[in-house]
């Protein structure tokens, strides 16, 4: 076996490069994880950083006009403001969740002028004008809406962090004629997704509702 020469001149064994190699391939490999740990250590600072937005001068709030579960409301909000937040942190509506906050999950869905819409993706002040229903302003003072009633007969959540959401959109979905088939609801009822999977009795309740088989006793609301 011959030895090899190495860039400065030196004759060494074929098995002295090779190890030399491969302790040289594992300090790299041990430097970059060392890297990428600390960049993924890093990561929440720098997004906290990213999602802190300066303040904006009063004079340079946005005036909408908008009506909220049969309420009429006006108001000066930054014009940065989406819907969801304009609910949730200024309007004490909590019933409307934030799940992804990027439009992908649904735990936000509300409607607007009778469409459902990701709140999380909305501007508020592109609801200037319009109508919005949220989970709170569904049903009645004596009784609960049918799909919550059957939510409730179908066992239609779990941990109940995406239900408002799931509601807000099978309510829509039976309205848009969408729910002939269990295939149909649960491509209609796609963009809402449950983490604990209760997929089944999400379904099944849709199924209920449209075939006006929820028990009344279940949409009664009971007064202590």
């Amino acid at each position: 076996m011959k030895k090899e020469t190495t860039q400065h001149n030196e004759e060494r064994w074929p098995e002295e490069v090779s190890q030399e190699k491969a302790l040289l391939n594992r300090r790299e490999f041990i430097f970059l994880s060392s890297l990428a740990a600390a960049g993924l250590a890093a990561a929440p600072y720098v997004l906290t950083a990213c999602d802190q937005r300066d303040p904006i001068p009063l004079s340079e709030y946005t005036e909408i006009q908008l009506v909220i579960n049969e309420k009429e409301m006006k108001m000066k909000i930054d014009p940065r403001t989406s819907l969801l937040d304009l609910l949730r942190e200024q309007l004490g509506l909590t019933g409307t969740k934030k799940g992804c906050n990027q439009g992908a999950c649904g735990a936000c869905t509300v409607h607007l002028d009778g469409m459902r819409v990701n709140s999380c993706l909305t501007l508020a002040v592109q609801a200037d004008g319009l109508q919005v229903t949220t989970i709170e302003g569904i049903g009645t003072d004596d009784e609960f809406h049918p799909v919550q009633g059957a939510f409730l007969a179908h066992d239609g959540y779990q941990c109940g962090y995406c239900t408002s959401g799931q509601i807000m959109s099978a309510i829509m979905v039976l309205k848009e004629n969408h729910a002939d088939t269990r295939e149909e609801i649960q491509e209609w009822m796609s963009g809402n997704l449950c983490r604990c999977g209760a997929y089944k009795g999400i379904v099944a309740a849709v199924e209920a509702v449209r075939d006006n088989a929820v028990p009344k006793e279940l949409l009664v609301r009971k007064t202590s």
